[in-house]
């Protein structure tokens, strides 16, 4: 049987840490975690948070592997709705990561904070 994305969200997002782009940029400028944007870079080219990295959802977990041995840095995922952010949150987790957060607003606010 086939899940709704929304559904699937319902089912992920409670199991991950959620912010507002305020707090993250707070936690950003003391713990020096990472800041990740998982959108497609057409999407990450036309307005980008300051400081984030693009590393597009469907390449997440290799890539980061490569740039982020240690699963205790910190970890701040954005996309536009959340939606995508929360799903490669959990997967993020299942791989190991310890301290993921994902960040709740659209894009127009991250870029705005950041």
């Amino acid at each position: 049987m086939l899940i709704p994305i929304p559904e699937l969200l319902k089912q992920v997002a409670p199991t991950q840490r959620r912010i507002s782009s305020e707090q993250a940029k707070q936690e950003l400028d003391k713990n020096h975690g990472l800041l990740i944007d998982v959108r497609e870079p057409a999407e990450h080219m036309i307005k980008a948070a300051v400081g984030a990295i693009n590393i597009p959802r469907g390449v997440l977990e290799m890539k980061l592997m490569e740039i982020e041995k240690d699963p205790a840095r910190p970890i701040y995922l954005h996309c536009a709705s959340s939606a995508r952010a929360t799903l490669s949150a959990e997967a993020l987790t299942r791989v190991g990561y310890e301290n993921v957060t994902v960040i709740t607003c659209n894009a127009e606010q991250i870029c705005q904070v950041f």
